[in-house]
């Protein structure tokens, strides 16, 4: 369905591009995003997502968990490729961050955000997009 999207935004590039309205250069630049290697990727781990994302509600909450679900897999990859330990001291505030996934999605367990001011913020080790393998042995 995404394939479809894309392909159709670029024909409405094309006949704007037609039109004279925008400057041509600019129009092309959005193609040539539209058409890149980085967007067919974004695309296919967005549709991967979608697929295996089981989430009850509207068509447009699933789309949103998807897109959140595919910017957490993105950030995950950008750092930090093998497991490791990361030990936050238990205090009366939290942990200082949010994670979004898990049984209920049918997907892993993604920190969705950190806490400014928090424990993980100021300890440094967690970020966006890291997936929770086990806290405490679970």
């Amino acid at each position: 369905f995404l394939y479809s999207d894309v392909a159709r935004a670029i024909e409405l590039l094309e006949k704007l591009q037609e039109s004279g309205e925008v400057p041509v250069h600019k129009l092309q630049s959005l193609k040539k995003v539209l058409q890149s290697e980085f967007c067919t990727a974004i695309r296919e781990v967005y549709q991967y997502m979608h697929e295996t994302i089981t989430v009850n509600g509207c068509p447009e909450f699933r789309a949103r968990a998807t897109a959140k679900a595919t910017v957490a897999a993105f950030a995950a990859s950008e750092g930090h490729s093998h497991p490791r330990v990361v030990e936050l001291p238990k205090t009366d505030e939290g942990l200082g961050f949010n994670v979004m996934g898990g049984k209920e999605q049918n997907s892993p367990i993604y920190i969705s955000r950190i806490i400014p001011g928090g424990v993980a913020e100021r300890h440094g080790g967690l970020k966006r997009g890291d997936q929770l393998l086990s806290v405490n042995g679970v």
